[in-house]
């Protein structure tokens, strides 16, 4: 049976690669007896798979149960999986058999299997390791031949590493593993479920189907869905038996989103405008980017003063420095008229400035300079300009931008 027939059998709306891949697992997973953990956010559709792997198996007409783990009271969760003995506890007025014991030959479907209890757990472990049991309240060892699919909305190997659940029974469980994805990873989809869900509900209240304009797409598209399909099913049915306009707008669909939810919309509607996320962080990419540059340039000047060096002579021993300052600053031409005020130093315990030395004011001319470097570059490589650039620590295209900038043709 392939993907498609899959999809049209079991009620599964979507083409997107990820689903059809978590399909793909199932199928093959299924005519196996190995245990399978899957993992998804609530309302993803776990069980919709845990159907799947049972019906394409070689269990298939045996029994199949589905227990959420997480319902169930601590201290009744071992009676429920594994039976008890009359008058085992307060309440056992007569023996009874557990979800294993029933499933015999079939699968048995343990949601929200990281609710647990630790001694479950270890019981659990037992019965996927040699298929043996013992009831609550009984000292008779029982055997049972059960297929295990688990399915948890919890990140495991956090619960693991916390001690809430056993590593080993972790490893017992996910021999295959097998990933849902949430709604907002499949977008492509979201709006041919919600046409579906309420062509569904309109069908079943018999009230007029229900259209989307483009407002309300977008909004349906981008929204991210944290409670996954069961939450935009529960929308779709909402607005398929209360809205009288049965073409939906956006500020209609809006209304029926909580309001803590609609920050998570990726987009604005004020006037119909969308935000760009990606233009806003590329501005933030290049301010920062600005601002290191300028964090680097206050540091060169620093060290110019410090050293007591004039601009020319720095020039002269740091030409990649300022080569590539140009480049990235896209400087030109750079005449500076620099006041350099060179400290006097005490030289004590401590390091301290004492008073200003005399102003020293120079006019010097980095073109010059520059143009006096290129020359150089290109004498000694006989021209050749590949390996002038690389004597001056610039790219080839810059040099030839400055040759004819500085006209040295």
């Amino acid at each position: 049976m392939d993907i498609q027939e899959i999809k049209q059998r079991f009620g599964i709306i979507g083409a997107s690669p990820l689903l059809h891949r978590a399909i793909d697992i199932a199928r093959q997973v299924a005519p196996t007896d190995i245990t399978v953990l899957i993992t998804g956010e609530s309302g993803s559709g776990k069980e919709v798979f845990s159907h799947i792997i049972h019906q394409l198996s070689a269990r298939k007409h045996g029994p199949f149960i589905a227990v959420n783990c997480g319902a169930i009271p601590e201290g009744t969760i071992d009676s429920e999986l594994f039976g008890h003995e009359k008058g085992s506890f307060t309440g056992a007025h007569e023996a009874r058999k557990g979800y294993f014991e029933v499933v015999n030959g079939g699968t048995i479907f343990l949601d929200e299997v990281g609710e647990l209890p630790l001694g479950t757990q270890a019981r659990l472990l037992r019965v996927l390791e040699s298929g043996e049991y013992i009831r609550v309240g009984s000292s008779k060892v029982q055997k049972t031949d059960v297929r295990v699919v688990a399915a948890t909305n919890v990140e495991m190997y956090e619960a693991v590493k916390a001690g809430k659940f056993r590593e080993d029974l972790y490893y017992r469980l996910n021999t295959v593993p097998l990933k849902i994805p949430p709604l907002r990873d499949r977008r492509e989809d979201i709006h041919l479920l919600f046409r579906k869900f309420v062509a569904d509900f309109s069908d079943k209240y018999r009230s007029p189907n229900v259209t989307l304009d483009e407002g309300a797409v977008q909004v349906l598209t981008n929204f991210n869905w944290p409670g996954n399909v069961r939450q935009l099913k529960n929308i779709a049915e909402q607005i398929a038996v209360l809205e009288k306009n049965r073409h939906i707008t956006a500020q209609t669909l809006l209304s029926y989103i909580p309001q803590d939810q609609q920050s998570s919309l990726p987009m604005r509607l004020d006037n119909g405008k969308k935000e760009d996320f990606s233009e806003r962080d590329i501005l933030y990419k290049v301010l920062f980017d600005m601002k290191k540059d300028m964090v680097e340039l206050k540091k060169l000047v620093a060290d110019i003063i410090q050293s007591g060096d004039n601009v020319s002579s720095y020039a002269a021993s740091h030409p990649q420095i300022l080569n590539s300052l140009y480049q990235d600053l896209d400087v030109q031409h750079v005449e500076p008229q620099l006041t350099i005020q060179q400290p006097v130093v005490n030289r004590q315990d401590d390091f301290h400035i004492t008073q200003d030395a005399e102003e020293i004011e120079e006019s010097l001319s980095l073109i010059d300079k520059e143009a006096d470097m290129i020359k150089k570059a290109l004498k000694k490589h006989k021209g050749k300009r590949k390996s002038a650039a690389e004597e001056l620590g610039i790219s080839e295209r810059t040099l030839y931008r400055k040759i004819k900038e500085l006209n040295l043709n």
